[in-house]
Parts: C-alpha cells; structure tokens; sequence
C-alpha cells in the first residue's frame, strides 16, 4: 500500500511540475491531490505481538472479524476531506469515528489521542473550543439494514505530516456539550491510515 501511494504521488508530483499546479491563476481550478485510498482491510483480531491488521477489532460483537472498512482523503485549495466506509457492521446502528494521532495496536488506547489541528494544552480534551467538528475530524455514522455506512468530513486545514495515523471507530455517536466533547464511548476498532 506505502508502494502505491508514493507512486500516487510521485504521478502528481509529475504532472503538477508539466503543468504548474502550483501557480494561482485567476478564474483556474484550484489543483486536487487526489490521494488512492489511504486503507482497505478487513477488521482482524489485535495481534499479541508483532505488526497488527491493518483494521483492528477490539469488541468483535460490534466490529466483527471480516468486516471491511476504507478511509480516503483528498486535498483542494488547503482543505482536506475525509471518507470513511464501513461494511457488515449491525444493522441500523449508531457509531463515532474519528482521526486519531497513533498507527492501531493491540489496546484500543494505543492509538492515542484525536487529531486536533489546535491543539488543546489539556488532555483529555473535552473542551469544545478544541474538541469539535471543525478542529477535529468526525465521522459519526449510522448502518444501513444491511450493516453498510458511509461518512465524510471536510477540514479548512491540512494534517501535520506523521501526526495522523489511524481512524478509530467508537460506541456512539460525538457528544458536543462541555467536559464531554469529543468522546463518543468505547472504542471497539481502529484502521490504520496515515494522512
């Protein structure tokens, strides 16, 4: 997968030097790095030792072995968008997701913090004026009847590089109301997705 996307990049890289993608024009499109999925896999067990799956069950009730899930990102003009899918999840039910600061391991807290393009000085952060939908990424999701969903959210910024890592999937859906902000219960999974 790194493979592909240094070779993704590498193209873009290519054509945006043959075609100035880097210059503002007015009235031209912006340019758009598109960006081949940043993760595909299937949820397995935590491995006890050793590298991990690259999508990680911690409450296989929830997030069944075999599930499969990709997350995608893009940026245009200095903003980034992010997509997660899910599928063979339980039906019509209601999760939070959201990008967090470390790769998956074999403890759900292992995957550390959510990525704050502010960061609030205070951990835990449950302030709202860091942990909210515009300084973090969320994808709250609903199943459909067959345990399928998707979510997307749209940043006015770029992630840091190497402090993004994984998107980890939670009990329920983002609570917004101080001392609880940004937490949404357990969290059952990861996925491993570097931005």
């Amino acid at each position: 997968m790194t493979n592909k996307i240094a070779f993704a990049a590498g193209v873009t890289l290519a054509i945006c030097a043959v075609a100035g993608c880097s210059q503002e024009r007015p009235g031209a499109p912006q340019a758009t790095t598109a960006v081949a999925p940043l993760a595909n896999a299937k949820f397995g067990n935590p491995a006890t030792a050793g590298a991990q799956p690259g999508a990680v069950t911690y409450d296989a009730k929830v997030v069944p072995v075999g599930a499969e899930a990709s997350v995608t990102a893009s940026v245009t003009g200095g903003k980034t968008t992010i997509s997660l899918d899910v599928h063979s999840l339980p039906p019509n039910h209601a999760f939070g997701a959201h990008v967090h600061t470390t790769a998956c391991g074999p403890k759900p807290a292992d995957s550390g913090p959510h990525y704050q393009n502010q960061k609030d000085p205070v951990s835990p952060s449950v302030d709202p004026a860091f942990a909210n939908a515009q300084n973090e990424v969320w994808l709250d999701l609903v199943t459909d009847d067959s345990g399928d969903a998707s979510a997307s959210a749209s940043a006015d910024w770029t992630f840091r590089p190497h402090q993004a890592n994984a998107v980890v999937i939670h009990a329920s859906h983002t609570h917004t109301e101080p001392g609880k902000a940004g937490t949404a219960g357990d969290r059952l999974a990861c996925i491993d997705a570097t931005f």
